[in-house]
């Protein structure tokens, strides 16, 4: 399955007040932007929009209805297309001048969108995000693209290259010296279970459970069809698998739905955990997954993993 993997530099050209946890307010800017740039039947709803099997805005935000859940109906949905990563830090108060960087993931053919994004990027600078300061949200400027060492876009020359060749993810197993002992880092909150409170714990099986799910759906919608996996076998083994380290803490985070006028609570776990024992099937997985991320909600950066192994 290919991907491509962008750093979005920005500049801020007013102060800023953002939360703590920027992915909200990142993709809420994103796909105001979007709509604004790529909408060619304003009157039309995405669900009733001839041309949402091809539109950018409904290809990422009203994925459900661009594209038809694959034949084999093992998953009920596709898979949400991009991951944006918002800046990690907590910070909240930002002075003029100071730079921050978003990062995003997309799958298959929507790369070939770039030029789309780059745009919804620099009218984002202009709309504001952020808390009003003085009846102004804070603006900013998109000063560059990157795609690994390779600047893709630079607001000098305000060009957008699609890059020509893209890295590709798949579940070949390690064949080199497999660990038996693994961390995890959960660099934003880890969602399986929408409940509030619960038990800051996270079995192995269960993590497993979760990322097969995300791996087959994302191969079966943007990659080459279902992978040749044999599931009950893998979960028996990760019944096997020990968690021997829990570092994990409950975040509560909550958003503001402006589709659907409420607020949504989307808290997660937080932290570190580490697992032992036979783990080369996992392998492939858990490195995945530091791309494609885990769990629920992952559009808004939620569930980032680092992995560490350890012989």
């Amino acid at each position: 399955m290919k991907y491509g993997k962008y750093l979005f530099h920005i500049k801020l050209t007013r102060d800023a007040v953002l939360p703590a946890y920027k992915g909200s307010t990142f993709r809420g800017l994103l796909g105001h932007a979007l709509k604004r740039t790529v909408c060619a039947l304003k009157n039309q709803t995405c669900t009733t929009c001839i041309l949402r099997q091809n539109c950018t805005y409904s290809l990422i935000f009203e994925t459900a209805h661009a594209l038809p859940a694959p034949e084999n109906g093992k998953i009920s949905a596709p898979p949400h297309p991009m991951i944006l990563e918002p800046p990690l830090t907590e910070k909240r108060d930002f002075a003029a001048g100071e730079t921050l960087i978003c990062g995003m993931v997309l799958f298959g053919d929507l790369n070939r969108h770039l030029p789309y994004f780059v745009y919804a990027f620099d009218q984002m600078g202009r709309i504001g995000l952020g808390k009003r300061l003085n009846g102004n949200r804070a603006g900013f400027t998109l000063e560059s693209v990157t795609f690994g060492d390779k600047t893709v876009y630079s607001k000098k020359d305000g060009r957008v290259t699609i890059p020509d060749v893209l890295p590709t993810l798949n579940l070949t197993p390690d064949q080199n010296k497999i660990p038996d002992h693994v961390t995890l880092k959960l660099q934003t909150p880890f969602r399986i279970s929408t409940k509030t409170g619960q038990k800051p714990d996270l079995p192995f099986d269960l993590l497993m459970r979760s990322l097969i799910r995300r791996c087959t759906a994302l191969f079966n919608t943007y990659g080459d069809g279902e992978p040749a996996l044999n599931y009950p076998e893998l979960v028996k083994k990760a019944c096997r698998v020990r968690l021997t380290d829990n570092r994990l803490a409950w975040f509560d985070w909550q958003r503001y739905s402006s589709r659907q006028e409420t607020k949504m609570y989307m808290g997660g776990l937080l932290g570190q955990v580490a697992y032992q024992g036979d783990l080369g099937p996992f392998l492939p997985f858990l490195r995945m997954a530091e791309t494609v991320h885990a769990g629920k909600n992952t559009a808004f950066g939620l569930g980032q993993i680092s992995l560490k192994a350890q012989a």
